[in-house]
């Protein structure tokens, strides 16, 4: 029997059924190629290019093992998301299979720390690319925008215009429908993989061993304390999954696009820090903003190549803007739809086949806060909610193959339960790393997430007016007689 009260779970079969619902069925337009690039789109943007500076100058030459066993943590928590995806293929992502699983308050918390973690991450990399887009201008033309309208006021501006810009534009191309958010995705990751294999190419070519020497100066510590930062720039695989509903075969292309883009970002990133290593040292690299840029001008001497790697940084934060927000809409559109957030907002425009009205108020509230606030080290917040959702997935496969081992399952986690609970434990590991500021805000967040589904969202949940409803609907009429 299903649990009820708090704890009441969505039955699968009930979700699927509700995607082919009439004003709130999502247009199903992408397939493996789009939803690969997708993943490729959110993983590769900040971290490639700067965060490799960073752990280059914690672990050393070792950086490329960081990188590696940054790579190993996030697999496992990509597994399950791949299991989870093919066999509940519904918008929602870790808030969708949590309600599936463990009940509805638990999806509750979890969704709401969604909405913090991608909401707080799109204004966050939308900074970014204000950033980096004013370093193109500096790298390429030498010119840049003024500090009044490119900073927040606390960092002496006005408002941060390109933030904005990106957000709006942002939210534009989502409305027009997820073929055309997939097709710009798409030819966005060619741009910058092109750009990282002219790095690569350069580099290689003049390549010396020489930087490599020490090897691991900070030992064993060095590497994990390195790969606890690293870690970070893999996130975003998770987004491909809240495409699940706008696949066009989800129980085959999910787990091959999550897996996949996992596979070829560590790919990528792996040879650019040996590249990055064999043209510059860790000394050169670690007080950069642009630690690649840096290489080629004091490794390569190739300052001109400098535009080049600014260039490919916006394309690539643009990327992870546009899959980030679009995943952000997904989980607050599922929201919605479940009724423990208004479902009017769940309503798909008819023309575009996309959650328009709920994209729009999305975008402005995000452009806002891009615009007016300095995020600093409220970004975290960012790291602790996704590690948070890693462990929840985790636990809903180990809990699903013992509640519903007969549902199908196109694929499968190998030696279940014991890679999710490896999964587990990389997750909580790394939490347990993060400062105590970021725990107290990450639970202020979900205490005030609490009072909501108190006073909203427990009235409102469609799964709770069903079954109340249901009753009365099976009651016999009274006998005339």
């Amino acid at each position: 029997m299903a649990k009820s009260g708090l704890f009441a779970i969505r039955d699968v079969g009930s979700l699927i059924h509700e995607t082919a619902e009439e004003g709130t069925e999502l247009k199903k337009a992408v397939g493996v190629v789009q939803l690969t690039a997708m993943g490729v789109g959110a993983i590769i943007g900040t971290g490639i290019f700067v965060v490799i500076g960073k752990g280059s100058g914690i672990a050393g030459p070792a950086v490329v093992l960081s990188f590696a066993l940054a790579a190993v943590a996030c697999v496992f928590s990509a597994l399950s998301y791949a299991e989870l995806a093919s066999s509940i293929p519904v918008s929602g992502s870790a808030y969708t299979y949590t309600y599936a699983t463990m009940g509805e308050i638990v999806a509750w918390i979890i969704g709401w720390d969604l909405i913090l973690e991608y909401g707080v991450s799109v204004a966050g990399i939308a900074i970014g690319w204000g950033g980096n887009l004013n370093a193109f201008l500096d790298a390429a033309f030498g010119v840049a925008l003024p500090d009044a309208i490119s900073k927040s006021p606390e960092d002496g501006g006005v408002f941060n215009l390109p933030a904005v810009f990106i957000v709006l534009a942002i939210t534009l191309l989502l409305i027009r429908g997820v073929t055309e958010s997939a097709r710009a995705n798409l030819v966005m990751v060619v741009v910058k993989l092109v750009v990282l294999i002219f790095f690569l190419a350069v580099a290689f070519a003049n390549f010396s061993t020489g930087n490599f020497h020490p090897f691991a100066p900070a030992g064993v510590d060095g590497v994990t304390a390195a790969a606890a930062i690293i870690f970070f720039a893999y996130i975003g695989f998770d987004a491909v999954s809240t495409g699940s509903e706008e696949a066009r075969n989800p129980a085959r292309d999910l787990p091959w696009a999550i897996i996949g883009s996992l596979g070829i970002c560590t790919v990528f990133y792996i040879l650019t820090a040996v590249g990055a290593l064999g043209i510059a040292s860790p000394d050169q690299m670690k007080d950069s903003d642009a630690p690649l840029a840096a290489a080629l001008d004091q490794g390569a001497g190739m300052s001109w190549a400098a535009g080049i790697l600014a260039l490919g940084a916006v394309v690539a934060i643009t990327s992870v803007v546009l899959v980030i927000f679009y995943g952000q809409t997904r989980i607050f559109f599922a929201m919605c739809r479940d009724g423990l957030l208004p479902r009017r907002m769940a309503k798909v425009n008819p023309r575009y086949g996309t959650p328009a009205r709920l994209t729009v108020v999305l975008g402005v509230l995000i452009a806002v806060l891009a615009a007016l606030i300095p995020l600093g080290t409220i970004v975290e917040l960012v790291n602790i909610g996704t590690l948070f959702a890693f462990v929840l997935v985790n636990i809903g496969v180990i809990v699903l193959r013992r509640t519903k081992p007969d549902m199908p399952r196109p694929y499968r986690v190998p030696w279940s339960p014991v890679l999710p609970l490896i999964g587990i434990g990389f997750a909580v590991y790394l939490m347990s790393d993060l400062p105590l500021d970021t725990w107290i805000r990450f639970g202020v967040w979900l205490v005030a997430g609490l009072v909501i589904y108190a006073l909203y969202g427990y009235r409102h949940s469609r799964l709770r007016q069903e079954a109340a409803a249901a009753p009365s609907a099976a009651r016999p009429e009274d006998d005339p007689s």
